[in-house]
């Protein structure tokens, strides 16, 4: 799809119909945010594909009862590795690089999704101690996202976004 229209396209959803994901899908949804850049291209962050269907809904009662992650039929769950960051980066690496190369890698996967025909929504509300019980995560490891996946049941409105000239500043605030 042109990059332009597949961003007008893309649209947050959360009611999702219970057809599985196709593997061949999936795989190229892995492979653009295996792309994403990140800091001194360590790529900090791991990247947890939750089919499960058990799973998916306690992942949904640890991000505030969202239920529409258990409906979808798969969650990518993006963490950030701290200690990988760390290790070139020192306290930044460790506290703000990770946290915006997982973001990054999600985001990427967000514009695949969409490119792939599925849809899916930000998931930022989560309990970061039980999503790591959930998923067994080493401890070290921080949830930093969660992007339920599937085909769209419903079709979202587009919504009202801030004018440029509110959002952009030139030189100085």
């Amino acid at each position: 799809m042109e990059f332009r229209k597949l961003i007008e396209s893309r649209h947050s959803v959360r009611e999702f119909k219970p057809e599985q994901v196709d593997e061949t899908k999936l795989k190229r949804i892995l492979e653009a945010a295996n792309s994403a850049p990140s800091a001194g291209n360590l790529q900090a962050y791991e990247i947890l594909v939750v089919k499960d269907e058990g799973k998916r809904k306690a992942l949904s009662e640890a991000c505030m009862g969202q239920e529409f992650i258990a409906q979808a039929p798969l969650a990518l769950l993006f963490f950030a590795n701290p200690e990988r960051s760390a290790r070139k980066y020192g306290e930044r690496g460790k506290t703000l690089y990770c946290i915006l190369d997982a973001a990054i890698a999600a985001s990427y996967a967000q514009l695949a999704i969409a490119d792939e025909g599925l849809s899916t929504v930000w998931v930022g509300a989560l309990n970061d101690e039980e999503i790591k019980k959930i998923t067994n995560a080493p401890a070290h490891l921080v949830p930093v996202g969660l992007l339920p996946v599937g085909k769209a049941d419903e079709k979202p409105e587009s919504h009202a976004r801030r004018e440029l000239f509110d959002l952009v500043k030139h030189e100085q605030f």
